[in-house]
């Protein structure tokens, strides 16, 4: 007798630590480059826009820290608040 196991959401994306798949392939391809230039030219930008976006891909429960700061920011700065005093 064979018994499967399947995951609680089938149709939830494909997480790989804290990253989802998409974005740790974009991650490694540029954790590469960036040693590849640091080794070889010395340039430490690459790999600061690397740690960058390895930051702002952050996932936790299916919501990045990039697009938490975008809903903050529209919070907080451009959409107008309705306030009612009693």
């Amino acid at each position: 007798m064979k018994h499967y196991l399947y995951p609680q959401n089938l149709r939830a994306k494909a997480n790989l630590w804290l990253w989802g798949m998409k974005d740790f392939i974009i991650l490694s391809i540029a954790v590469l480059i960036s040693i590849v230039l640091l080794v070889k030219l010395g340039w430490l930008l690459p790999a600061a826009f690397t740690l960058a976006f390895a930051f702002l891909t952050i996932r936790k429960d299916d919501m990045t820290i990039l697009e938490y700061m975008k809903y903050a920011a529209r919070y907080f700065l451009t959409e107008q608040q309705y306030y009612e005093w009693r």
